[in-house]
């Protein structure tokens, strides 16, 4: 495949993130006529038509909709191998991705990449966040913070402590339901819990947290949406200690009900030998421990 081909298949993925030409000239700081001759001449040498146009913009045939994984793919690929190619050998440049879970990503991560940042101003950190692991192994990301160990073949792997979670309400929410004096009592109280995640449910029942049939106040599966209800006075939900300690929480029934995850940080073994992520690695991960364990 040339250069050519593969700049014409960027135009198409632009497209179908952004839903027009000129989003995607955007996106990819071309011209917009640079921009629809690529797309032309890929829905030329593939023989078919790729877009409709529409009152909203470009929507998708069924054709270019059976394409969008191949090429997602394929940018997926051409970017980690740009990330081991750009300054391999140097420190101080280059791109470095870091995936992490939504509640980590934005209530965590952020302060404890502030440091390695400060040291290393022309890094590009990229970060993914989001609940989906991506892929390690085929180095979607290059360092991966998660709640669960990887076992991804290939991969470094190390637990950097554990998260302590336990049961938090607002001052506005005890002022108004009251502190509870027992997990039985708590169950009548307005609870925010999951929504559609049965895997979670099952977890919480476990735990003794609520019932197979408890009815939630708020349910949401998005645990920084869980938290918002929790920092907003809608019921008493989990959050992390580390994290509820930032927004004045207050723990309930701490004797009753508190649990540890796992924290675990991980690269693929080939990346260890770029100084940029090694070190990075490290960084993060004495930050995550230092963190986890204060």
């Amino acid at each position: 495949m040339n250069g050519i081909e593969w700049e014409s298949q960027r135009v198409f993925l632009a497209v179908l993130r952004s839903g027009s030409l000129s989003g995607a000239s955007r996106l990819l700081g071309i011209a917009q006529s640079t921009a629809r001759r690529r797309l032309e001449s890929l829905e030329g040498s593939l023989g078919l038509s790729l877009f409709t146009r529409t009152s909203t913009g470009l929507t998708p045939t069924a054709s270019a909709r059976r394409l969008i994984h191949h090429v997602e793919s394929m940018d997926i690929a051409a970017q980690a191998f740009n990330r081991m190619a750009s300054s391999e050998t140097e420190v101080s440049r280059g791109t470095i991705r870091i995936t992490s879970s939504d509640l980590l990503g934005v209530e965590v991560m952020p302060r404890l990449l502030r440091d390695f940042h400060h040291d290393h101003p022309d890094l590009n950190l990229q970060l993914s966040i989001n609940d989906q692991m991506e892929d390690l192994a085929r180095q979607e990301s290059d360092i991966a913070v998660r709640l669960v160990r990887p076992n991804e073949g290939g991969v470094v792997v190390r637990r950097t402590g554990a998260l302590r979670v336990g049961l938090y309400a607002s001052a506005e929410c005890l002022a108004r339901y009251e502190l509870p004096a027992s997990l039985a009592v708590l169950r009548q109280a307005p609870l925010i819990g999951p929504d559609r995640r049965t895997a979670d449910l099952r977890r919480l029942v476990e735990l003794g947290f609520c019932e197979a049939d408890q009815r939630f106040a708020i349910a949401t599966d998005n645990h920084l949406a869980q938290l918002a209800a929790i920092r907003a006075g809608l019921g008493f939900g989990l959050c992390p200690v580390t994290i509820a300690e930032n927004y004045q929480l207050i723990r309930v029934l701490p004797e009753s009900f508190g649990f540890e995850i796992d924290v675990w940080i991980a690269m693929h073994s080939d990346l260890r030998r770029i100084s940029r992520i090694s070190r990075a690695f490290e960084a993060l991960g004495h930050a995550l421990h230092m963190a986890l364990t204060k």
